[in-house]
């Protein structure tokens, strides 16, 4: 990432390790490690204001990088603008090897809403935030967020989708993606302008997106699955609870094992505000499943 004035205070940090699970993937001209970093949870409760534990928020960040994870998923709604700003302060300057993602399309209300926001002057806002907030003059990836909390709704995305081509014009956006989209409307983005990822809701019991996620990996488009335990409702299975009991692990650790197994464009950003729990999501997707326990978990999803 292209850093803009640096704190006084700024730590640098530098590399990637490719030895994490899954290896890398390239995001258009980016290289990052497919097992990622998910921002969302550094913010305070329901997404909302600043952590409880900020110090604890900066050490999960540097972990993040020391750990040598080089995609950090993030969003300025997060807060709002809280997350990012903690990026910001824990990773500036960043590191050449580290690319931070973003999301754009919603807002925040006072009751914790996400109501929508894409029309043009809510996304060049939108933009413009992630770029001060971050504290960079390019974002490396900006995602299109679509639908709503139901998940992906049908309609045209040219309008916003469009408004987000231009500021990538003008040299604010390096690579483009959407979420929370139907295989639709990835299709019409592709249409108008190259995207290099797709960010739905996918995992063992929600696999809607079976079709599309085979369709990427022939293109070479990245599919970034978020809850991957199935989110505000954690998902109930006693195949998964039984598989993770065989091999004495969490049901967490086998969910993200089979979402790099399932195929090789998915890049994970699972989200944590401890650095255990972010060691133990790496250790975790790092765990090798046998047949036995493939046709075991398969069985969830159909």
């Amino acid at each position: 990432m292209r850093s803009t004035s640096l704190p006084d205070d700024a730590r640098t940090f530098s590399g990637g390790n490719p030895s994490l699970p899954g290896g890398t993937w390239m995001l258009g001209d980016l290289s990052v490690t497919r097992f990622g970093y998910g921002a969302m949870q550094l913010a305070g409760p329901w997404v909302m204001g600043p952590p409880a534990d900020p110090d604890g928020a900066l050490a999960v960040l540097r972990e993040v990088v020391e750990l040598g994870i080089t995609h950090i998923d993030t969003s300025d709604a997060y807060g709002p603008h809280i997350t990012n700003k903690l990026i910001w302060e824990a990773l500036h300057p960043y590191p050449e090897s580290l690319h931070v993602v973003t999301k754009v399309g919603a807002t925040r209300d006072q009751q914790g809403g996400w109501p929508p926001a894409r029309n043009p002057d809510d996304l060049r806002r939108a933009v413009h935030e992630n770029l001060e907030n971050l504290g960079v003059e390019v974002l490396d990836l900006v995602n299109l967020r679509l639908g709503n909390a139901e998940g992906p709704q049908p309609g045209s995305l040219a309008e916003p989708f469009e408004t987000l081509v231009d500021l990538q014009r003008q040299g604010l956006i390096r690579h483009l993606g959407v979420s929370t989209a139907t295989a639709q409307q990835v299709a019409e983005a592709q249409a108008i302008a190259p995207i290099v990822c797709v960010q739905n809701m996918y995992n063992l019991a929600f696999r809607q997106d079976d079709e599309l996620i085979d369709t990427l990996a022939e293109q070479g488009v990245a599919y970034v699955p978020y809850f991957p335990l199935g989110g505000f409702s954690p998902l109930q299975s006693a195949a998964l609870s039984a598989v993770a009991a065989r091999l004495a692990t969490t049901a967490m650790s086998v969910a993200l094992a089979w979402l790099l197994r399932r195929s090789p464009n998915i890049l994970l950003i699972p989200g944590t505000s401890t650095v255990a729990h972010l060691r133990e999501n790496v250790a975790g997707a790092g765990l090798s499943l046998s047949d036995e326990d493939l046709v075991d978990l398969d069985k969830i999803g159909n």
